[in-house]
């Protein structure tokens, strides 16, 4: 595997050029969960919190964080993002929510980081909409599930 390093020679941070790769369709899909208390599920899953529905909230906070990446990550490049999805599954049994997120672009590079900030941030919406009733709640197992595309081709854990 050819690993092409975040610093120039002399060891300065750099954004890689990426100009000379092919333009590819990229894929990229990442989950993560926030575990909460029992009481705290409930209420998000009957959609009575007092701030509103906590799924819809953190869906929209996740996508537009995907497009906001390369502002947050500083040798990230600007992408254009052609998809993003992010579902948001209650696992009563485990008193947590499940994020999935896919992001797609047609690029040269791939948006393995966009998938993560945008799972990222809508597990903290989800906590800074839930604090109040549950300061305990803990976000967790966020990880690259699978991405495709480019000339590394097809990766899954």
């Amino acid at each position: 595997m050819t690993h092409t390093p975040h610093f120039n020679q002399v060891g300065e941070a750099h954004m890689i050029d990426v100009g000379a790769k092919s333009v590819t369709e990229r894929t990229a899909i990442t989950e993560g969960y926030i575990e909460m208390l029992p009481e705290t599920l409930q209420l998000i899953i009957a959609g009575e919190h007092k701030k509103g529905d906590v799924l819809a909230v953190a869906r929209i906070a996740g996508i537009m964080a995907s497009k906001k990446t390369a502002d947050l990550i500083p040798l990230c490049h600007p992408l254009p993002i052609t998809h993003v999805e992010i579902k948001l599954m209650p696992e009563l049994d485990k008193h947590r929510v499940r994020c999935q997120t896919t992001v797609k672009t047609n690029g040269q590079t791939g948006v393995e980081m966009e998938a993560l900030t945008a799972t990222q941030i809508a597990l903290l919406t989800i906590y800074d909409m839930c604090k109040g009733l549950d300061r305990g709640m803990i976000i967790q197992s966020v990880q690259l599930l699978e991405k495709s595309g480019g000339k590394s081709g097809h990766w899954q854990r």
